[in-house]
């Protein structure tokens, strides 16, 4: 963990995310090495179902909802991951309503195993993902757990947050009409499914620039500002989990063509682009594959 990210006497009441589900464990001496590593940072970010390859004790999934309890405060997000997800909505929700005329926000489910959604079954092995029919992002938080505790990897408080505000810039492009105008058209490293997937990262990019300037009704800000580290371990990150870095660590070979997301280059240069122009400069389908 690389320090606090949220103000502790931020006022964080109020948000609407919701946890949903009992059921599906991953276990935790199933799988182990870099290889794992790999395979857990894809799921994580992407969404992509590897449950042949991880063992698990299948269990009943219920779609019944409950609060996030004790999550009032910037010191409850700071000590807890399902608050700091919901506080997060909270200022995510604030910076792309000064953003973007008509915004309107999403329902954050907080996954607990697992639970059924429109756009399949949200569990730990399927990681984080936005479902367009629902307007609903789902993560499950026990991912950050898994790769602090066992794998040694970086989910400090701000690559949490990135996580959440790369699932919200889909919600973003859905709003726009960008999934619309850019369906999918394949894989590929000029496919539309890289791009959108580069500029989710690049919206979460700008959100991190302009973090610290939503406040409560006190006017207190909610998040502080990010240290070189947190920047650098969101920046990461997103590098991590490049298809060409998975392909590589997961024993094979690195297959543009197959792309989905973008390199590890492309991933982080794009939240990088964010972070420093701001939503403006997060066009990915206005430039040539070659500028990617």
């Amino acid at each position: 963990m690389t320090g606090m990210t949220f103000n502790e006497n931020a006022n964080v009441g109020g948000n609407t995310a919701r946890r949903r589900g009992r059921g599906v464990a991953v276990a935790g001496g199933g799988i182990a090495g870099i290889g794992a590593i790999a395979v857990l940072l894809f799921q994580l970010f992407t969404g992509q179902d590897l449950s042949s390859i991880i063992p698990t004790t299948p269990q009943t999934g219920t779609g019944e909802e409950s609060e996030i309890a004790q999550c009032e405060t910037g010191a409850d997000a700071n000590r807890n991951d399902d608050c700091r997800l919901a506080a997060g909505s909270v200022v995510l929700d604030e910076f792309w309503t000064s953003q973007m005329q008509g915004y309107r926000a999403p329902q954050l489910v907080i996954v607990d195993g697992q639970t059924p959604t429109a756009c399949g079954t949200a569990s730990n092995q399927t990681g984080p993902f936005y479902c367009p029919p629902e307007e609903t992002v789902y993560i499950d938080p026990t991912f950050f757990g898994l790769l602090r505790q066992q794998f040694d990897a970086s989910a400090g408080d701000l690559a949490q947050l990135y996580v959440l505000a790369h699932e919200y810039g889909h919600h973003v492009q859905n709003l726009a009409g960008i999934m619309d105008q850019h369906p999918n058209n394949g894989t590929g490293p000029e496919s539309n499914g890289v791009r959108t997937e580069l500029q989710a990262d690049c919206f979460a990019g700008a959100w991190v620039r302009d973090m610290t300037d939503q406040v409560d009704e006190n006017g207190v800000p909610y998040l502080q500002e990010p240290t070189p580290q947190q920047i650098a371990d969101a920046i990461n990150a997103a590098g991590a989990v490049g298809d060409d870095h998975i392909q590589e660590e997961s024993g094979g070979f690195v297959n543009p063509e197959s792309w989905t997301h973008g390199s590890s280059e492309q991933r982080q240069g794009w939240f990088d682009a964010g972070y420093q122009g701001g939503v403006s400069a997060c066009d990915t389908f206005g430039v040539p594959g070659g500028s990617l």
